[in-house]
């Protein structure tokens, strides 16, 4: 939606500086389609949950994680279709995270009379999801409305993230070498790390088979670390630009540029970095300039420790490397 579908109205002045408010935008909204919401969370649901299935399958017969397994399923889900129930441990905290990603965004963009969508989930064969997002279909215009709605979401993902993780690694349990033997091997984050030496004292992190709610919880640190990510308008970028909207284009380009030798340990660093490198690093300008208070820069700098706790070089590499 282009800014000539806004139409002026009157508006209050800003006390912190004395110019006008821009207006929240009058426009007309358009038709929700609740039923496309619903059929792809269903749909992520399903897929989530097969590979959730094999997962467990997987555990449950002391077996590194094969994506390959989950495959098998979907061909034998429609003649088993309770073969879904067994995913649940997997498919049910890691959607939600999501959901609780996503409401974040989502609730802070009603609270500043931002116009968005609700939650679009995206399935997928692969690892059951490729995440969700929300549609800001009106322009953000504070800098605490910015940070608001960029910050709301990692936080609230971490609430559920941090007790699965916890839950999971409880239930999950050691063999030796069991972190190299299948065809993809996980990065441990720090945070995993962390709570792993207090649960499994003395036990490197390659001996401890994750339960299958520990590895929501991994996907769930996978995707706020990229969320996080400080440049262009990723919600790190949105954090970064709400602190520091003159440096914002330089610290998007460092990243990328950081983000391309890491190439070299997970091929999907380099292309994220090209990705956002060609078409990332511009940010929105804003209409009001007022600094965020002392509450916002503590959040901020919350932010940052959850997204150092979550990242990982090498999140996926092929077995045996």
């Amino acid at each position: 939606m282009s800014p000539q579908d806004f139409s002026p109205a009157p508006y209050p002045i800003y006390a912190e500086t004395g110019r006008p408010a821009v207006p929240f935008a009058i426009h007309a909204r358009p038709r929700e389609r609740y039923w496309l919401y619903g059929l792809l969370f269903g749909l992520t649901l399903v897929t989530t949950s097969l590979v959730g299935a094999a997962m467990q399958f997987d555990f449950d017969r002391n077996l590194p994680f094969d994506v390959e397994h989950s495959f098998e399923l979907y061909l034998g889900f429609w003649r088993h279709p309770l073969e879904l129930l067994h995913g649940l441990p997997f498919s049910l905290p890691l959607m939600a995270f999501l959901l609780a990603h996503e409401f974040g965004h989502y609730l802070a963009a009603m609270y500043h009379r931002v116009d968005a969508s609700l939650p679009y989930f995206m399935p997928s064969p692969f690892m059951g999801t490729f995440g969700a997002f929300i549609r800001v279909r009106s322009p953000i215009y504070s800098r605490q409305a910015l940070f608001d709605i960029g910050v709301s979401g990692p936080l609230a993902g971490f609430v559920f993230l941090l007790p699965a993780l916890s839950i999971g690694l409880a239930f999950s349990k050691v063999i030796p070498g069991i972190a190299h033997q299948g065809s993809l091997e996980f990065g441990v984050p720090g945070l995993q790390w962390l709570l792993g030496r207090a649960i499994f004292p003395g036990v490197p992190s390659a001996d401890i088979c994750l339960h299958p709610m520990a590895r929501a919880a991994w996907m769930g640190m996978f995707a706020t670390a990229l969320n996080l990510l400080p440049m262009g308008q990723l919600d790190g970028g949105h954090i970064l630009y709400s602190f520091f909207p003159r440096q914002h284009r330089t610290v998007s380009t460092a990243v990328g540029l950081v983000l391309l030798p890491l190439g070299y340990y997970w091929f999907g660093w380099l292309l994220w970095g090209l990705v956002l490198l060609l078409i990332g690093r511009r940010h929105p300008m804003l209409y009001d300039d007022t600094p965020l208070d002392s509450g916002r820069r503590k959040l901020g700098w919350l932010a940052l420790a959850i997204f150092v706790l979550c990242f990982a070089y090498a999140p996926v590499a092929t077995g045996g490397l």
